[in-house]
């Protein structure tokens, strides 16, 4: 088994005063990477905020040997990241590995929702992400090289009562994850997504504590730590929780092509269950392959040859 070495590699990682993102600094600190430790030391909703988590991680990075600095950047104040980037940039000289950790909580059914708590929380998670990505990609294009990691969420996957502003910037992070990894290919960018379930602040009061004993975030670091391994994937959401791992897939049925007489609503209907028939699923790698095999089924059921 080939070991698993951040000797020499830079990590940012956001959200890293505490839970998951600690976990992920003290797991690559361990192995030899620079560790950033961002954190603006607000509570779950976003309020307040304190250093002195994050400086208590890079604390223990530094006590057993290690190199880390804190960063207090606000990741939805794009200068402040872009500064970040910069100090990074000015004291190691390079930035190999991203992970998009920090994200905040304001949950209420969609009704009862306000439009600021809706628009503060899809700010953090996805517009977070953005800025922080956005500063420092053209680094890792420079160096051919880049490893980022997304936090999406089960809640954004499959839906969650109570969580639709989380769960809308969550998906939407997919959504940005499978356009970056294609456009990352050419420069060994690759970008990935966890899906964490873990006990952390954020799921202490959502979780009985039965359950959160075996869902500490230390079991979830190992395939974070993978994801942004010099072997990983690409363009991959790994479920991760209490030392379980998992990979989620969208898919797509095989598809049915109606003839333009019989392309009616009640035939939708009536042929439903075939269309719907999840049983020869098919991963697409592209919104154009989906064009694609749409377009060779019409083709193939008219008689058409259509050119390669």
């Amino acid at each position: 088994m080939t070991s698993i070495d951040f000797t020499d590699r830079v990590a940012i990682i956001t959200g890293a005063g505490g839970g998951l993102g600690r976990a992920y600094a003290l797991a690559l600190a361990e192995r030899g990477a620079k560790v950033v430790v961002n954190d603006l030391g607000g509570d779950v909703h976003g309020g307040a905020g304190d250093s002195s988590p994050a400086q208590l991680v890079v604390n223990e990075i530094t006590a057993a040997g290690g190199e880390a600095i804190v960063d207090g950047s606000d990741i939805t104040d794009e200068a402040a990241v872009q500064q970040m980037v910069a100090t990074v940039m000015d004291t190691w000289g390079r930035i190999d590995v991203l992970i998009n950790n920090a994200g905040i909580l304001r949950d209420k059914s969609f009704a009862k929702m306000e439009s600021a708590d809706f628009r503060k929380v899809v700010e953090v998670h996805l517009m977070g992400s953005v800025n922080c990505t956005r500063a420092v990609w053209p680094h890792m294009a420079e160096a051919g090289y880049g490893r980022i990691l997304m936090t999406t969420s089960t809640s954004g996957i499959y839906g969650n009562f109570g969580q639709s502003n989380y769960a809308a910037a969550k998906s939407g992070l997919v959504g940005l994850m499978n356009v970056l990894a294609i456009e990352g290919a050419k420069k060994n960018i690759k970008v990935n997504s966890i899906a964490p379930t873990a006990a952390t602040r954020m799921t202490e009061d959502l979780l009985p504590q039965r359950v959160l004993d075996i869902m500490g975030p230390e079991t979830i670091a190992p395939g974070a730590l993978f994801m942004v391994s010099d072997d990983a994937p690409t363009k991959t959401i790994l479920g991760a929780g209490a030392g379980v791992f998992a990979v989620s897939q969208m898919v797509e049925s095989r598809g049915v092509y109606l003839p333009d007489g019989a392309r009616t609503p009640e035939v939708v209907a009536e042929r439903w269950a075939e269309i719907a028939d999840m049983n020869d699923v098919n991963p697409l790698e592209s919104a154009f392959e989906q064009t694609s095999k749409y377009a060779a089924l019409a083709a193939r059921e008219l008689g058409l040859h259509l050119e390669s």
